[in-house]
């Protein structure tokens, strides 16, 4: 969460930041065709592998997310380096934005990402920050919506958060997702408060996988869940295993950067098992 709404942490703690390298560096090319595969790129980032399809959320590759004022970034820096350059990355069928904040829409990566084999799937207005014609296509959608990309669906899910990117365009949309590619399932929470929305995704068919931000709730938890909030809602929603996001790589807001998966693998009990991708860089396989 960074726009003109979102916290400012010090300059003394920011400046005495130091990017550290990336804990692991996911080996995709080892990645089948068949079944579920995700790395965590780093805050709201995971590069996943459905069933023969790649599919990147909110990538953020930038030192900085903020403002470009002439060659300066104006905003926060990177704690952990990415996982993955862009240019290691695999070829992407679709980029997936949850809303224009901008350490979940960047644009200098979203730049660096352009494809004419690449489609993108973003919330009700926000394409207009997109260069659309440099991709082969560009789907807007709200909640409740869906559209097909290949062999895979994506609906937009209610969340808890909100979209304007700067102080005055708050008409802009803001999504959780559902994928869904006929054999696996996948739920990607993007930015979002407690809610009792996701009960609506309990049916015969788990999630196979919740990617749930657990960070920035110190002070801003009208805006971002809490750990145990995190954790619950996945339940609400039968999934099987949880990746925790949005937390570790930006200093967003005053918890201390280990706390909230510490919290969430107090709030799992006896099944810290699901929790998946712990570290930046690690990598998760579902046959």
């Amino acid at each position: 969460m960074v726009g003109r709404l979102g916290p400012r942490p010090t300059r003394r703690r920011q400046n005495c930041s130091h990017v550290m390298p990336a804990p692991g560096h996911p080996r995709w090319q080892d990645w089948p065709d068949t079944g579920l595969h995700a790395a965590w790129i780093g805050h709201s980032t995971v590069l996943m592998k459905i069933d023969g399809s790649t599919v990147i959320t909110d990538p953020i590759f930038s030192a900085r997310c903020g403002i470009r004022v002439g060659f300066v970034t104006i905003g926060l820096r990177r704690l952990v380096e990415p996982a993955l350059e862009i240019p290691r990355l695999p070829h992407i069928d679709v980029i997936l934005l949850s809303h224009a904040h901008m350490d979940h829409f960047d644009l200098p990566s979203l730049r660096a990402l352009e494809n004419r084999g690449t489609a993108v799937v973003t919330a009700r207005a926000t394409s207009d920050l997109l260069r659309v014609g440099r991709y082969s296509s560009v789907h807007e959608i709200g909640w409740g919506e869906q559209v097909r990309v290949g062999p895979l669906t994506f609906r937009g899910l209610p969340v808890r958060h909100w979209g304007a990117r700067m102080r005055t365009d708050t008409w802009r949309g803001f999504n959780g997702y559902l994928i869904d590619s006929g054999r696996s399932r996948v739920l990607f929470g993007g930015d979002t408060a407690d809610t009792q929305t996701f009960r609506e995704l309990k049916t015969s068919r788990p999630i196979d996988l919740a990617l749930m931000p657990i960070g920035a709730y110190n002070p801003w938890i009208r805006f971002h869940c809490a750990p145990e909030q995190a954790y619950r809602m996945a339940n609400d929603a039968r999934a099987e295993f949880i990746v925790p996001l949005h937390h570790r790589t930006f200093r967003l807001s005053q918890e201390p950067m280990g706390e909230p998966l510490e919290r969430l693998l107090n709030a799992a009990g006896r099944d810290t098992h699901r929790v998946a991708l712990r570290e930046i860089g690690e990598e998760f396989h579902l046959s």
